[in-house]
């Protein structure tokens, strides 16, 4: 009889073992979903059209643009006066020693002019990525200033130009988009662009007490 008592006592104390690990349990579940009730809201942007419709962009390329032809106008009098000294051998009689003088300084002019070229070739295309650069992230800083106000908890890339009919390459190209829908709401492009071309106009006044509200714009269609 003492051992039935015993062995139902044992019963009710770990079915209330049970029950104490089963609430735990439960409120450690209910805990991490609490905490991500906020619903997700997806955003688009088109980073090609904001590279091409950023004012700042276009300044600094178009500042590059002129140190590239100055740099040619150099090479092409560097290659002129290559060309002269070559015309002037052929009035100097082959095997003197002018003519071997000549020769020599014509090779070192000829490897000073490719050295010119190969250089500035290198620098100007550190110059152009380091202007991509410094406007992909002014991009990207204000994306997350925008996502961050109005509350987006992802943006992706995507092309928001419309299918190239005409072209069958262009075409197939466009049908690979890995955005097929999107809400009109849901493309921030013009947002963006707009903030920072706004940002960077020198007569725009700063808004008072810091950084300017990222712009909401009456609609992002095109």
């Amino acid at each position: 009889m003492k051992r039935a008592i015993t062995w139902a006592s044992a019963v009710v104390l770990l079915a209330g073992v049970l029950t104490l690990t089963n609430n735990a349990w439960s409120q450690g579940e209910k805990a991490p979903a609490a905490q991500s009730t906020a619903p997700h809201k997806v955003g688009l942007i088109d980073m090609a059209h904001v590279f091409k419709n950023y004012k700042k962009f276009e300044v600094l390329r178009e500042d590059l643009k002129q140190e590239i032809s100055a740099s040619e106008e150099q090479a092409k009098a560097m290659q002129g006066e290559l060309q002269q000294m070559q015309a002037n051998m052929k009035g100097v009689t082959e095997g003197s020693k002018e003519y071997s003088k000549a020769e020599q300084e014509i090779v070192k002019k000829a490897a000073e002019f490719e050295g010119f070229r190969r250089t500035a070739s290198r620098e100007f295309l550190k110059k152009e990525s380091q202007i991509y650069l410094q406007v992909y992230n002014e991009t990207s800083e204000a994306v997350k200033k925008y996502a961050d106000f109005y509350k987006y908890t992802l943006v992706i890339r995507f092309n928001r130009e419309e299918l190239d009919t005409e072209n069958p390459q262009n075409l197939l190209q466009g049908m690979n988009r890995q955005v097929v829908y999107h809400r009109g709401e849901d493309d921030i492009t013009v947002s963006v662009l707009d903030y920072l071309n706004r940002r960077y106009t020198p007569a725009t006044p700063a808004a008072p007490g810091g950084a300017a509200k990222p712009p909401r714009t009456a609609t992002n269609n095109k």
